[in-house]
């Protein structure tokens, strides 16, 4: 689904590994810092989190606060 060679995703999930933002092992994947793979993704993450949040109606922390 991600339309990359697997030696792609293997790679780069071995780089996230090292830096202790995922572990992983067989077809299991578990992100251990969410923070970290955040500052590490690029910057459309941020934007397809928002609109995603948007069409399932998530509002942000900090407006769940307001009434």
């Amino acid at each position: 689904m991600l339309g990359v060679r697997r030696a792609g995703v293997t790679e780069t999930a071995l780089r996230l590994k090292e830096k202790g933002v995922i572990e992983y092992g067989r077809g299991h994947i578990e992100i251990t810092d969410v923070r970290a793979l955040e500052n590490l993704s690029c910057e459309c993450y941020m934007v397809l989190k928002d609109e995603y949040d948007r069409l399932l109606g998530i509002r942000p922390l900090a407006d769940k606060a307001s009434p």
